[in-house]
């Protein structure tokens, strides 16, 4: 396969027009990234035994029009930073909003806690945790039986979707009040809910789910969410810059925005490749990784949804590669590639625009995952989450 692979490199840089002499150096000089022994060891692409010719024609390819506001593309394949790209406004100390991939970090918070017995299990009451802001406007039973589960799934019965203007939660009206918990607890439930088979209901995309399961890690944890999150997942990482936004009473929102470096970024997704664990030492619960990178929900035609990830497959000379991904409004996206020991990171700022998470896919499937190679033996499959994935 990674004969065919590189056979087929060869003859497209020899189709190439006049710039593939150029191409071609570039891609035999791909470099490795700079160590800047941050916690992120490093290696050039051909020694990790990448095509490097599909990585080196990235700058070209975002210099035009199909990407654009693209700000960062980083690769970390089998643990080593292997390509860190930055573009446009784009930088190696630039803390990136992505936006909503924020989800996926109060997931991961989620699962710490839980493990830790801070908050029983998934399928714990979620208004359990909330006592003291009662009583609640539009309490209903639908109301008091939304559990964790259903927050991180997106099916709870909370009357909000941010894909529908008018619907009573959408996130716009949060961001005009001045106390975003109360106005949280106090949305109404939506009318007919019911769960299916699986015990779930409809997957509807809101982010005050996100924003309660916050405040709900705040009470249980008896620390302040952002405090909390720093503390078990961003400064064991070796993170130490970030900025998060908040309410103008200064309630942390862990549904969207939280801004971090691009390397910071590729850091959190290799942890999750390599089962919770960072330099030896375990920072999520595999068993919660897995419980999270699991499809609970149909979001999409083309899309499952997990604990606030999601996931898609894209074609490939791999086959259909199954990703699970962090994903945020501007077309930013942390992809994680279990099977190939995998992460990829793709900042871009294209916020409120037209097909920015369509375009994020091309430029990860058409000049990304061409650089990926493809020897998994079968003897090191196993299963995780209904899916295949290599032995640690």
């Amino acid at each position: 396969m990674h004969h065919a692979r590189s056979s087929i490199c060869a003859l497209l840089l020899a189709v190439l027009p006049t710039g593939a002499p150029a191409l071609a150096a570039r891609a035999a000089d791909l470099a490795a990234p700079a160590d800047l022994h941050d916690g992120l060891a490093v290696g050039s692409p051909a020694a990790a035994g990448l095509e490097a010719a599909a990585l080196a024609g990235l700058p070209a390819a975002l210099a035009g029009a199909a990407y654009p506001h693209t700000t960062s593309v980083l690769v970390v394949h089998d643990g080593k930073l292997v390509y860190e790209g930055y573009f446009g406004a784009g930088g190696r100390d630039v803390l990136n909003d992505t936006r909503s991939a924020t989800k996926a970090i109060t997931s991961l918070a989620a699962g710490v806690a839980i493990h830790a017995g801070s908050i029983s299990s998934p399928h714990a009451h979620a208004f359990a945790y909330l006592g003291a802001l009662r009583p609640f406007r539009n309490d209903t039973p639908d109301k008091e039986a939304i559990a964790i589960e259903d927050l991180l799934t997106m099916s709870s019965a909370l009357d909000c979707n941010d894909d529908v203007d008018d619907s009573p939660g959408n996130e716009d009206r949060m961001h005009e009040q001045q106390n975003w918990t109360r106005w949280a607890v106090d949305l109404p439930t939506l009318p007919g809910y019911a769960r299916d088979a699986s015990g779930l209901g409809p997957w509807r995309y809101c982010t005050a789910n996100a924003f309660l399961l916050g405040q709900i890690l705040q009470r249980a944890t008896r620390t302040p969410v952002d405090r909390y999150i720093e503390r078990t997942l961003l400064t064991p990482l070796g993170i130490s810059r970030w900025e998060w936004p908040y309410s103008p009473i200064h309630e942390t929102m862990t549904g969207g925005g939280l801004r971090l470096r691009s390397r910071d970024l590729a850091k959190i997704a290799w942890m999750l490749v390599d089962e919770g664990r960072w330099h030896g030492r375990t920072i999520v619960p595999p068993a919660w990784i897995d419980a999270a990178l699991t499809i609970r929900r149909k979001a999409y035609a083309d899309q499952g949804y997990g604990y606030f990830f999601w996931e898609r497959s894209y074609p490939s000379d791999c086959g259909a590669l199954t990703a699970w991904y962090m994903a945020g409004n501007g077309g930013n996206a942390i992809l994680l590639l279990r099977a190939l020991r995998t992460a990829v990171v793709v900042t871009r700022t294209a916020y409120n625009t037209r097909g920015m998470h369509q375009q994020t896919a091309a430029l990860l499937q058409e000049h990304v995952l061409p650089a990926l190679p493809c020897t998994i033996a079968a003897s090191r499959l196993r299963p995780i989450g209904g899916r295949q994935f290599p032995q640690p």
